[in-house]
């Protein structure tokens, strides 16, 4: 089985080099956030229209997930969804203000959170990698099982009919030419209670999946973009089990094309890692969280690289997005000045202290 997996995996990487070429990328000045709630839809469109042009953000990546109502999956709608006219609001606002849309849905992991199982396992439970790890009621890690999130078995023969129907519609909604799949803290992969996946190498199933994914948007003409920690080795660089991997994905790193774009998460220091996306032919953004000081220190470390490298490298380092992770009304509120706890959340606050550098 390990044999077919690789000749399959060189296969759709042979093929993925004959559809879509390497695309430059503009300097990101970007954001990435949940979709708001419903009832925050138009506030969150008057603050792209008010604010966050102004800011000159170019790139918004919206995590949607399953917040949306899928009618290729009405199985799939999770609490609290946004409709089409909703999205085309909110799409219809970066385009007027020449700001580039990028739907995400989590792909591979992220398929469970603490112990609330994700949509996807919760309708399609025989796609899980791990059936036999139950979630606690009361989450703890370090645990017994190794659990963080689950994962999906990319192996699963239906898996990926699904997924991709849903991730067709939402760049569609989204009228984007550009898809995000999540893909970090993959934790589950290649796990040995898998009937499809026991045996197999890390790296070689982690870099078939970023390539179906891959070639599956590059038929119409779409871009991958994925959080890259799983790319980098977290023991050799230090970097640890979450900003990197320890369960061999790294080496999938020489193994998947060289146009999907990487997202180089680092929250507590501005690690130089966006050099070695570069050099193995990447472009690469760097992306901060809650620390304003690194925030800043990563938006000058991309502007050095520029500055510094070659004219082959120096378009790889393709700017920077800054991430937000708690509910997005926190972010408007912190944005707008209506409310003081979140107008001095750190992160609110990052943002503010990255967009005057970038």
């Amino acid at each position: 089985m390990r044999t077919k997996h690789i000749l399959l995996l060189a296969f759709l990487v042979s093929f993925s080099a004959s559809v879509l070429h390497a695309q430059p990328v503009a300097v990101v000045r970007g954001l990435c956030l949940n979709a708001p709630s419903k009832a925050d839809v138009e506030r969150f469109v008057k603050l792209i229209d008010t604010t966050l042009a102004a800011d000159s953000v170019n790139t918004i990546v919206l995590r949607i997930d399953y917040r949306y109502e899928y009618k290729s999956h009405p199985e799939l709608q999770a609490s609290d969804p946004l409709s089409e006219s909703d999205l085309k609001k909110i799409a219809d606002a970066c385009q007027k203000n020449h700001i580039r849309l990028i739907p995400q849905i989590n792909l591979l992991g992220h398929q469970s959170w603490a112990g609330q199982v994700g949509k996807l396992l919760e309708i399609y439970p025989q796609f899980d990698e791990t059936p036999s790890i139950q979630l606690p009621k009361d989450y703890k890690w370090p645990n017994a099982d190794g659990l963080y999130c689950k994962s999906y078995c990319p192996l699963h023969p239906d898996v990926h009919k699904v997924v991709f129907d849903v991730v067709d519609e939402i760049v569609e909604a989204c009228r984007s030419d550009a898809f995000h799949a999540g893909m970090d803290e993959v934790f589950y992969i290649a796990h040995p209670d898998c009937e499809r996946c026991k045996g197999e190498d890390p790296a070689v199933l982690f870099a078939r999946e970023v390539t179906l994914i891959r070639n599956h948007l590059a038929e119409s003409g779409r871009q991958l973009w994925i959080w890259g920690d799983r790319l980098i080795d977290g023991k050799t660089t230090g970097v640890g089990e979450w900003e990197g991997s320890y369960n061999n994905t790294y080496r999938a790193i020489d193994l998947i094309p060289k146009d999907v774009i990487i997202n180089d998460w680092h929250y507590e220091q501005a690690v130089p890692t966006p050099a070695f996306f570069a050099a193995k032919g990447f472009s690469v953004v760097a992306c901060p969280w809650r620390k304003p000081e690194v925030a800043i220190q990563q938006s000058a470390m991309m502007k050095m690289f520029r500055e510094n490298s070659s004219s082959v490298m120096s378009s790889r380092f393709a700017g920077v997005m800054h991430t937000f992770w708690s509910d997005t009304r926190i972010f408007i509120d912190g944005m707008n000045g209506t409310d003081e706890k979140a107008q001095n959340d750190p992160s609110v606050q990052t943002f503010k202290a990255l967009v005057k550098v970038w």
